[in-house]
């Protein structure tokens, strides 16, 4: 990883940027799996400025990480309950791929979920993307399950890693 990476929590200033990087590191996924505003409008590849301002409003957090001047990547942590928060919408440009971020921001966010007195991160994926559920397991997260939702045309895979025992 270049020397010179920082994250930083990102602020209403930086929804255009969000919305930037989501929608560009998702688009991929899209295509892969035939995701289009009409059979999947909620995808990332998707993501809407709205969005961004309403997850702000309601105590999501947003990180974007800098490397070299570029913000090149950005992660989300909800709060879900007292002991759990979620893992949103991690992306990383792909020309910045395969450098480390996306597990920098990982880390980043269960840091934080640490220090909010939370003992797990959830995260949901398309259960389909077993390179991404591979890449969450070498980092300690655990299948649980899988569901269908009649709004979605993919199945999701729902994994958690419990953080109470770390460092």
């Amino acid at each position: 990883m270049p020397v010179e990476v920082t994250i930083r929590p990102a602020t209403a200033k930086d929804i255009t940027e969000l919305v930037e990087i989501i929608r560009n590191a998702f688009y991929e996924v899209a295509i892969r799996f035939g995701l289009t505003e009409t059979n999947c409008p909620k995808h990332p590849s998707n993501c809407q400025p709205g969005w961004i301002e309403e997850a702000l409003a309601k105590g999501v957090r947003y990180f974007i990480l800098d490397s070299e001047g570029l913000s090149c990547g950005c992660v989300a942590l909800e709060q879900a309950g007292p002991e759990v928060c979620y893992l949103e919408r991690l992306a990383v440009l792909p020309a910045q791929r395969r450098q480390g971020f996306g597990r920098a921001l990982v880390d980043h966010v269960l840091d934080r979920a640490r220090g909010s007195g939370s003992n797990q991160v959830d995260i949901g994926i398309i259960a389909a993307q077993t390179e991404l559920k591979e890449w969450y397991q070498k980092i300690g997260f655990i299948e649980q399950r899988k569901a269908r939702f009649p709004h979605l045309p993919f199945e999701v895979l729902f994994m958690s890693i419990s953080i109470k025992d770390d460092k």
